[in-house]
């Protein structure tokens, strides 16, 4: 089975792009869901986040407080790489698991940190999902409530957009409406359905 990789920065559209791929009938996997089935209350990881940084990171009913745990991991590299360390080799154990179950044509994955978590190993192509810096920042502050320092802290810890885009096998490119979207991820559909038809010829 074909694996797409699907990336992008905060506010680029992935998770709109994941729908509409999504609505095709293709299984999508996210990493997002993925790390918050990983943090649930009893999960190990969950316990080792807390021993790592302590108690601080839950919220009134135990569970992880999302808010916080990205406020600490982006004011602070050592964090950051602290929390991968406990989360990233967990998400990549049940991205495999969870591709193993699946019989389609190809898959998409969709992997916020693909190049930054070097993961790039667990998917055959790269689709980055690609606007402007100034339409991230539109986007991430609107939905997210966030302030313009937060989300710009997030995208200087992501990789800049030229370096995604030059790891990038397809682009989609995501500054225009959602007609216009939709368009284009039908068309990259047909070609990834191609893509594994030919693969299987092989």
């Amino acid at each position: 089975m074909l694996i797409i990789g699907l990336t992008g920065g905060i506010g680029s559209g992935k998770s709109t792009v994941a729908d509409m791929f999504t609505a095709l009938g293709v299984p999508v996997i996210d990493t997002d869901d993925l790390a918050r089935e990983l943090v649930a209350p009893g999960e190990p990881a969950l316990s080792e986040i807390v021993a790592t940084f302590g108690a601080s990171v839950l919220g009134p009913n135990r569970t992880l407080d999302r808010a916080r745990m990205r406020e600490l991991v982006f004011q602070s590299e050592d964090s950051r790489r602290k929390l991968e360390s406990i989360l990233h080799p967990r998400i990549r154990q049940l991205v495999r698991e969870r591709v193993a179950e699946l019989n389609a044509p190809y898959c998409v994955v969709v992997i916020p940190l693909l190049f930054e978590s070097d993961q790039r190993d667990l998917v055959d192509r790269v689709l980055v999902v690609d606007t402007s810096e100034e339409l991230q920042m539109a986007r991430a502050t609107q939905r997210d409530g966030a302030v313009e320092a937060q989300v710009s802290a997030i995208m200087c810890a992501q990789l800049g957009r030229e370096a995604r885009l030059a790891g990038a096998d397809d682009i989609l490119t995501n500054d225009a409406g959602l007609n216009e979207l939709c368009s284009l991820v039908q068309d990259l559909h047909q070609r990834y359905l191609e893509l594994s038809y030919e693969s299987r010829k092989q």
